[in-house]
């Protein structure tokens, strides 16, 4: 599933990409923006693997606003204006929609972007399956660079700029955001549950409606399930993963 945000100012705009993506089965619409700054907070709340980015927009450009970004998703620029295509493409935009968008061409695009997502996941899960992989990583913490080992981590918070990661043996709070955060744990032992958590899939224990319980200091421990996270995490227990 790819999970997907839309960035422009201009309500038919909005509209007719929600339409086209609604045609789609294999990308979930996680939020409208009108500007680039409800798009930012998005993009920390949410795991967002693409967005359709107008560039005319008041106070801060689409190109501006892709500039601040130290990890960006795919990005498909929308606008009416050819001008920007080079410096749009100079960015590493997979694609570049021209006002008013067809139907044919905005399928185009998004296939450009799922064969990107597909290769990326391939090299990800390559790289967290190789021989000699990495089982702890380090982040900063009290003035100091602190060991994590994947195996003892329970669950991970967001707490605006922090990320609180929970373990048997105490909490470690670091200054980053959960995206890069969660850029760095292995897909296949790790699944964010909500936009303030993820979880060790080996700690949980239960899901009970729409919690998923683990044990933390020897007690029931329940965090919620996102509903936008709900799916995937349903899916990885139907298919026998967890």
């Amino acid at each position: 599933m790819i999970k997907a945000i839309i960035v422009d100012d201009e309500p038919l705009a909005l509209e007719v990409l929600e339409t086209y993506i609604s045609r789609i089965p294999e990308i979930q619409l996680v939020q409208k923006c009108e500007n680039a700054f409800e798009a930012n907070e998005a993009l920390k709340n949410h795991q967002i693997d693409l967005m359709f980015l107008d560039i005319q927009m008041p106070q801060l450009s689409g190109i501006d606003f892709l500039k601040t970004l130290a990890n960006p998703p795919c990005v498909i620029f929308t606008t009416a204006y050819p001008d920007y295509a080079v410096e749009g493409f100079e960015l590493n935009a997979t694609d570049y929609l021209l006002k008013p968008i067809s139907l044919e061409r905005f399928m185009k695009a998004v296939n450009k972007v799922s064969e990107k997502l597909a290769a990326k996941r391939a090299e990800h899960d390559n790289n967290h399956h190789a021989e000699g992989a990495e089982d702890f990583f380090f982040v900063k913490a009290d003035k100091k660079l602190v060991k994590i080992n994947f195996d003892d981590i329970l669950y991970i918070e967001g707490l605006k700029d922090y990320v609180i990661i929970r373990q048997d043996t105490g909490r470690v709070i670091t200054l980053q955001t959960m995206k890069s955060l969660e850029d760095r744990l292995p897909v296949a032992k790790f699944k964010r549950v909500h936009r303030s958590f993820i979880v060790n899939i080996k700690k949980i224990t239960a899901i009970l409606g729409n919690m998923v319980e683990l044990m933390e200091a020897g007690k029931i421990k329940q965090l919620p399930i996102g509903k936008n996270y709900r799916d995937e995490l349903l899916d990885m227990i139907n298919e026998n993963k967890l």
